[in-house]
């Protein structure tokens, strides 16, 4: 068993001296919360840094592509990558070396003279947020007891809704001062300082803490005993009838993939038109679909946090993806009605808010689509020609730093007012965005993340998390990339009405496969897991002293 850190065993003995052990909950918080926050306000400080970085460096349009999107290469390559080092070297030392790759990341931004700096220093960001954003789920799910984890994992999901609020208002701060894009880059640091300075007074990791239970009382008696008789899994037993390793794979592969193919990265890209089509014009429907949308998506993280230690995570999963299902059909169906008439320029960054759908959110978390949308369902596979296409600014979607003009992409001929009969539509619309923004946020955007770090043994967690998130990222590359293809082949309302039959089909997904973990321990879950083999299910239950299992696949042993 490795020896705790002589630095860490120091401050536990001086607490312990003076009969004040360190508070392992409030600790763990902090640490769900400013890795959360740090990561939202990474993707999202992009929306208000862009414009001032195009007039600075005099970026073309190609140019501002590739930095926007080389958060998403080094969010890839961490997730490719970070389930090795998170194993290897553990939970802790991960998020403390995403810190640091993070703030080499921020100086590289911060100092940048060229677009080469400022990739690598996206590049670098992305593959800190991405990496912490797995070591974190984990850590703190493992650190805590089945009571507290649902919250305190879910946390982190909060934090990215509430990071990028703050990015939009340090923008806003920071758009008339000169050079301000360096600042909006440098401020990521503080969070993920802080969130090092939590880091120092906890445990390396559960077999730490389990050797010194008298020094860390933990929640829920979580701590496991990592002895000599524990399995060793590789990466090819994530694919193996071994302990139903496969069968969890087939739950975090599903919960991932679906997570994206609802359409969640590209509904919300209509978020400003629709806010614009009720009656809010110019920059104030981007700064509505922004910040508007954000603050539902906090609320509806904040309720998803109440309930799912209550609720369990199968029920809000369930309950989110039929809400989606329904919200975005009924987008779908208004849109044959009322064709949306605009959308993102070629350089339109869909709003920030809908990147938080990794732990997440993003939340999450998590990607980014720059290329051009088609205006109507007439003009399908036709660029929008744009205001900003035509002064050489590129305004970004939801950028609230933009002076007042319409931050998407319009028509050169002013829309006509709608007809009295359709403003009812609209705002059913706006009702639609909004319920399915709250159905995300308190479904799959928290409890996917949640659900990931339970169902794997700790051995390969880590592995396991990362494969899983790598095909977070590819999926929604692929959703971002494939949206003009799909519209100009099917139209935009059908492109709607398929994310709701996608949705569907990932609630059938959930009904069968995916089984409630709530009040039980990371043990309790990996033996219920070992018990179990994936089959169709038709709601057959059972409970063993006192922990309720629902609905998995039906090969039950004795």
């Amino acid at each position: 068993m490795r020896s705790w850190p002589s630095a860490s065993a120091a401050r536990l003995g001086v607490l312990l001296a003076m009969g004040h052990p360190p508070p392992l909950l409030p600790l763990c918080a902090s640490v769900s919360l400013l890795g959360g926050l740090t990561f939202g306000y990474e993707l999202a400080v992009i929306s208000g840094a862009l414009l001032p970085l195009q007039l600075d460096f005099g970026l073309s349009c190609l140019e501002q592509e590739f930095l926007v999107g080389s958060l998403l290469l080094g969010a890839l390559l961490a997730s490719l990558v970070g389930g090795f080092l998170i194993d290897r070297y553990g939970r802790k030392r991960a998020i403390l070396g995403s810190n640091l790759v993070l703030l080499a990341g921020s100086l590289s931004l911060g100092l940048a003279g060229s677009l080469a700096w400022l990739v690598l220093g996206r590049s670098a960001a992305g593959f800190a947020i991405s990496l912490s954003s797995m070591a974190c789920c984990i850590y703190v799910s493992e650190l805590v007891g089945p009571r507290q984890r649902g919250v305190l994992v879910s946390l982190y999901e909060a934090g990215i809704t509430v990071g990028i609020l703050l990015s939009y208002a340090l923008n806003y701060a920071l758009a008339s001062v000169p050079r301000g894009w360096r600042h909006m880059f440098g401020w990521a640091a503080a969070p993920a300082v802080l969130q090092s300075l939590s880091l120092l007074a906890l445990p390396a990791g559960t077999d730490e803490a389990a050797a010194h239970r008298d020094l860390i009382p933990l929640q829920g008696g979580e701590a496991t005993k990592l002895g000599l008789g524990r399995p060793r899994y590789s990466f090819l037993d994530l694919f193996r009838a071994r302990d139903n390793m496969r069968g969890r794979t087939t739950v975090g592969l599903g919960l991932v993939l679906f997570q994206q193919l609802t359409g969640q990265p590209n509904v919300l890209c209509y978020a400003s038109t629709i806010f614009h089509s009720v009656g809010f014009r110019g920059g104030s429907s981007a700064v509505l679909a922004s910040v508007g949308l954000g603050a539902v998506k906090v609320a509806a993280t904040l309720t998803a946090m109440g309930l799912v230690d209550r609720a369990g995570r199968r029920a809000l999963l369930l309950a989110g993806c039929a809400l989606m299902a329904l919200s975005v059909s009924g987008i779908g169906l208004v849109s044959f009605a009322v064709p949306m008439d605009s959308g993102p320029s070629c350089l339109a960054m869909p709003n920030a808010t809908r990147l938080a759908n990794l732990p997440g959110e993003a939340d999450q978390p998590m990607g980014l689509s720059s290329h051009p949308l088609p205006t109507t369902s007439k003009n399908q596979g036709e660029p929008v020609s744009s205001t900003s296409e035509k002064t050489g600014h590129h305004p970004r979607a939801g950028d609230p730093t933009i002076p007042p003009g319409p931050a998407l992409s319009t028509p050169t001929q002013a829309l006509p007012s709608p007809a009295p009969g359709q403003v009812l539509l609209h705002w059913t619309a706006l009702v639609c965005m909004m319920l399915f923004v709250s159905a995300f946020s308190f479904g799959f955007g928290p409890v996917t993340w949640l659900v990931l770090s339970e169902i794997y043994p700790a051995e390969i967690r880590g592995r396991a998390f990362a494969f899983c998130s790598s095909f977070n990222w590819a999926a929604n590359l692929f959703i971002s990339l494939s949206f003009l293809d799909l519209i100009g082949t099917i139209g935009l309302s059908w492109a709607f009405l398929l994310y709701g039959l996608t949705a569907v089909l990932g609630l059938g997904f959930i009904y069968l496969f995916v089984p409630e973990t709530k009040g039980q321990s990371l043990a309790e879950i990996d033996q219920q897991f070992q018990r179990r083999r994936f089959a169709l299910s038709l709601g057959h239950k059972q409970s063993t002293s006192g922990v309720q299992y629902s609905r998995m696949k039906v090969s039950v042993a004795s």
